[in-house]
């Protein structure tokens, strides 16, 4: 595991929304490796609000090819850490813990919330050289 995807690089993969470099860089890591998420990404996309039951079953077959990293204590404890120290929203707070902990690269277009926590390498597909 190197990357963890946050809930909006999901929704450009799944919508092919991504610029070629971002497209080739996604399709890069996909090729060998199974996608990670964050527990919270899973249930945002499984709630997400433009979704048919076509959606829903596209979402439910993408989250079954993951592997979700659960919210564990280790996880809470860091997530509380964040969040009052950067003031994050919850579920950034809990997909930056995470991503801080199994030391993984995110991959997300949210680079604005994340940027200003240490220790965590962030990845904008849209931005790529």
């Amino acid at each position: 595991m190197k990357y963890i995807w946050d809930t909006n690089t999901v929704i450009y993969y799944l919508q092919q929304q991504f610029p070629p470099k971002g497209e080739k860089f996604i399709d890069n890591i996909i090729l060998g490796n199974v996608p990670v998420i964050s527990v919270i990404t899973e249930v945002e996309l499984l709630c997400w609000k433009t979704t048919s039951e076509k959606d829903l079953q596209i979402l439910r077959g993408f989250i079954e090819e993951c592997r979700v990293l659960e919210l564990d204590t280790p996880v809470k404890y860091k997530t509380a850490e964040i969040r009052k120290h950067f003031k994050l929203k919850l579920p950034d707070a809990i997909i930056a813990a995470t991503a801080t902990l199994y030391d993984l690269e995110l991959i997300t277009r949210n680079v604005k919330d994340f940027k200003k926590i240490e220790g965590l390498t962030i990845i904008n597909p849209f931005e790529l050289d």
